[in-house]
């Protein structure tokens, strides 16, 4: 049995970082070195990431696979903007001026919660990989995360339903999407404004927090995700953070679990 590389140690470094230990065990996978049908091979067998993007049967860009991305955005969503892209309002800068100085203590992952969105999609610490994989049909999109805390999925509905007026406030809200040319556009709101953005900055979401994700497949092991941040309880405009996708072929997703007051001794296996 294999199990994928370190994926005990992100969750002992967000822990740490966070004043609390959070028990978590990574499950042991059994394909995690088993080919990929369908993907095109080098004359090496090795995966063709730079080959064209696939279509789905419908004709729709097939965006299918298991994704990662680069672990920085996970510490820093906003790693690459400049500090007058991402203006906060006074509470939400009291918020996360809080957050740096308390180190990250009350990181809700530290405490097995989820990532919320979209942390979600960034869910990488350093040593430890954590994609995340697409399913793809018609009229749903399900994104299965496998997360450094407990894995767990979202749902994207592309049959024209609305988002919720009155949602449930809930960690990951409610997603609908349409296709705009070849980029699946997805929204998302309905909040329950405890998630974190990133984990090192600590940038807040409230309950009124609406995020935007594109997501465009350039070729078949390399896609574009852009987020957008609209959250006016938070910032005072919207802001963008562009993200690069590598798809993460032959391998599967590993069931995390995290347990609260757990340590690696004790955790259940």
């Amino acid at each position: 049995m294999e199990s994928r590389k370190s994926g005990w140690a992100g969750v002992v470094k967000i822990a740490a970082c966070a004043g609390v230990l959070a028990g978590a065990t990574s499950g042991s996978a059994q394909w995690l070195n088993y080919p990929t049908p369908g993907i095109p091979r080098t004359k090496e067998g090795k995966a063709n990431l730079s080959a064209p993007a696939p279509k789905a049967y419908d004709g729709k860009p097939d965006l299918s696979g298991v994704w990662s991305t680069d672990p920085d955005f996970f510490r820093n969503l906003a790693k690459d903007l400049k500090p007058e892209d991402v203006v906060m309002l006074p509470p939400a800068a009291k918020v996360q001026a809080e957050r740096e100085t308390n180190d990250h203590r009350d990181d809700p992952m530290a405490r097995c919660m989820p990532p919320g969105v979209p942390r979600i999609d960034t869910s990488n610490n350093g040593e430890a990989l954590h994609p995340f994989k697409i399913v793809q049909t018609p009229g749903l999109v399900v994104l299965l995360y496998e997360t450094s805390v407990n894995s767990t999925f979202r749902q994207v509905f592309l049959d024209g339903r609305p988002l919720p007026r009155d949602p449930q406030p809930t960690w990951l809200g409610y997603s609908v999407g349409k296709w705009e040319d070849n980029t699946l556009v997805v929204e998302t709101a309905g909040f329950n404004g405890r998630a974190w953005l990133d984990t090192f900055k600590g940038h807040p979401q409230t309950e009124a927090g609406h995020v935007i994700e594109r997501f465009t497949r350039r070729d078949f092991g390399h896609m574009d995700l852009v987020i957008t941040i609209d959250d006016p309880k938070a910032y005072v405009k919207p802001w963008t953070a562009k993200l690069p996708l590598t798809l993460v072929p032959d391998t599967e997703l590993i069931e995390t679990v995290c347990e609260n007051e757990k340590d690696t001794e004790h955790s259940s296996r």
